[in-house]
């Protein structure tokens, strides 16, 4: 069974080239830009991974990955970070609530790939 991923961001040109990329890989994907959205998507999509960005209307990354770990029912789910905020600050932030990961824009897709693959255990 193919692994799903959830692409949440509020930019189309984000959207668009990761939903590509990881459906190339074989996931299924499901995206969502904002945060009311991706709450919403992750309750009927019930993915293994979130791809997730920190500034976006309505609900902030933050407060979406802090939704999601509230929620027992997504204990086993991983939250990757996308930012184009890269201080430490954010990234401590990002880490203290729940991400299990956190990447900075822009980043080379190959080596978000890499990381996506290895924290779903896929070859």
């Amino acid at each position: 069974m193919s692994k799903k991923i959830l692409i949440v961001d509020d930019e189309p040109n984000i959207i668009i080239s990761l939903e590509f990329l990881m459906k190339k890989e074989g996931f299924t994907v499901a995206v969502a830009g904002d945060g009311d959205e991706a709450l919403a998507k992750a309750a009927s999509f019930e993915p293994d991974l979130v791809l997730l960005d920190v500034m976006m209307p309505k609900k902030s990354g933050f407060e979406v990955c802090e939704a999601l770990r509230a929620d027992p029912a997504r204990a086993g789910l991983q939250i990757v970070m996308l930012t184009a905020k890269g201080r430490d600050t954010e990234v401590a932030k990002g880490l203290a609530i729940g991400a299990d990961a956190y990447v900075t824009k822009p980043f080379s897709t190959k080596d978000l790939l890499a990381k996506v693959k290895a924290m779903l255990g896929v070859a």
